[in-house]
């Protein structure tokens, strides 16, 4: 179906649905007029599911969203069915392939009561499902300051710990809190990519599995934004990177949770959660195709090493290699009960190791460029022995960024900080980085210096 034919097929749905939902609010249930309505309804829903298992129709900022196609303010009905939607309290109506015309008619005859109990009362529908957006915390450019990337961080990693629990309990992730947080994310990495990269570097130990979703969600964005990707399949980057490691789900606790190395035995076990989470995201409804395919692949090297044992690839996926990098990058610079916290330098090596044969090096090369030697926002100790934070990086020499400058080599603030480019700087000033430091030690927020 070509984007013509679905522009158009957005078009009817809107119109039928809030047709249908008209005639309710005039006539009883059985009458003609609205059986042809939900009939209409039903067989345009069958056009479009045709080609997809799901259709979204979604309320987001000021526009009626269906799928991925906004749908034109001067569209019939278009203006009508957004009042009504906000009016019941919904933002988000999911149907599934397969729905049926007694589900289609109790969604239609409840939008049109708009009652407050809306929600509530259409809950249990098999396939349609409603409710709110999660996460939309909407970025405002002209005030994307640090403190506003920070609140959408922690709304993030809170919300992955909710996806987490209920691809536990339920067997699968709520694929439309999921999309929520990506669209959020994604708009902050067009934005200020900068400052929402500087964000992952701060971890929390405790959470680490929901920061890491979440870390490597926005290293895979940022990436993508870098060649070009944008829209509609950078957020499908975003969320496939977000559950690359779903499966763990169903990774014994003991397993996941060891805090010593594990034995082989164990590792095989561990493995086993890239088929997991193929299988869990092929059978969540609106999940992308690429989603199983990075849950997977992401353990798959390009040299055909890596695992599921056994698989080879005459190419990766785009998606996956991208997630790949993000991946290993974001575990090997989190410190764990078993783990020190390798410096960036040590971590490029790794992805530079056996010749460049497990990683596309021109991949590799770009996230370099992307993060820096020295990734902004951390803190470091110059050539001069004074300490400063990283403000932005330079990308013909990683080694001399843009810092700004906290404290004199005998370890005091300095009465005045100030700001330089290593790579302009003069005789007597510093002139490169010479080591990160651990902001805890030293009692320093370097995100403080960054708004």
């Amino acid at each position: 179906m070509n984007s013509v034919q679905r522009a158009r097929l957005a078009d009817d749905l809107v119109r039928r649905l809030a047709a249908a939902i008209r005639g309710a609010q005039l006539y009883a249930a059985g009458h003609p007029l609205v059986v042809r309505n939900v009939t209409a309804l039903a067989e345009t829903l069958a056009l479009i599911h045709v080609s997809g298992a799901s259709i979204a129709i979604g309320i987001v900022g000021d526009d009626l969203v269906v799928g991925d196609i906004p749908v034109p303010r001067a569209a019939e009905n278009m203006g009508e069915l957004m009042r009504r939607l906000q009016q019941s309290g919904v933002e988000r109506i999911v149907i599934d392939r397969g729905v049926e015309a007694g589900e289609i008619t109790r969604l239609v005859q409840t939008l049109a009561s708009a009652d407050t109990t809306t929600l509530a009362s259409l809950t249990g529908l098999p396939h349609i499902r409603v409710g709110k957006l999660q996460v939309e915390r909407r970025v405002d450019a002209a005030a994307g300051d640090v403190a506003t990337f920070q609140r959408l961080y922690q709304d993030a990693v809170s919300v992955a710990g909710t996806l987490w629990d209920a691809a536990h309990s339920e067997g699968k992730p709520d694929p439309n809190a999921a999309r929520g947080m990506v669209d959020s994310l994604a708009q902050a990495v067009a934005q200020n990519r900068t400052a929402l990269l500087a964000l992952t570097a701060l971890k929390n130990y405790d959470v680490y599995t929901f920061t890491h979703m979440v870390n490597v969600s926005i290293l895979t964005m940022g990436q993508a934004r870098g060649i070009g990707i944008d829209g509609s399949l950078l957020r499908e980057f975003g969320l496939s990177a977000l559950m690359h490691d779903i499966g763990k789900v169903r990774t014994p606790t003991e397993i996941l949770n060891k805090p010593e190395k594990l034995d082989e035995r164990e590792f095989e076990i561990m493995k086993r959660h890239t088929v997991d989470g193929a299988e869990i995201l092929r059978r969540t409804p609106e999940m992308p195709t690429l989603a199983p395919i990075v849950a997977f692949e992401h353990h798959l090297r390009l040299d055909g090493s890596g695992y599921p044992n056994g698989v080879t690839r005459g190419q990766l996926n785009l998606g996956t290699m991208l997630c790949g990098i993000a991946d290993v990058y974001d575990a090997m610079r989190s410190q764990r009960l078993y783990q020190e916290a390798f410096p960036t330098d040590r971590i490029l090596a790794v992805l530079q190791r056996n010749d460049g044969t497990q990683f596309d090096q021109n991949l590799v090369r770009r996230f370099a460029q992307l993060i820096g030697i020295f990734p902004v926002g951390n803190l470091v100790r110059l050539d001069t022995g004074e300490i400063a934070v990283v403000l932005r990086t330079h990308a013909p020499d990683p080694y001399r960024p843009r810092v700004r400058v906290l404290r004199g080599p005998d370890g005091a603030d300095l009465d005045r900080s100030y700001d330089l480019n290593l790579w302009e700087a003069e005789e007597g000033q510093p002139r490169s980085v010479q080591a990160p430091l651990d902001p805890a030690k030293y009692g320093i927020d370097p995100l403080s210096h960054l708004q």
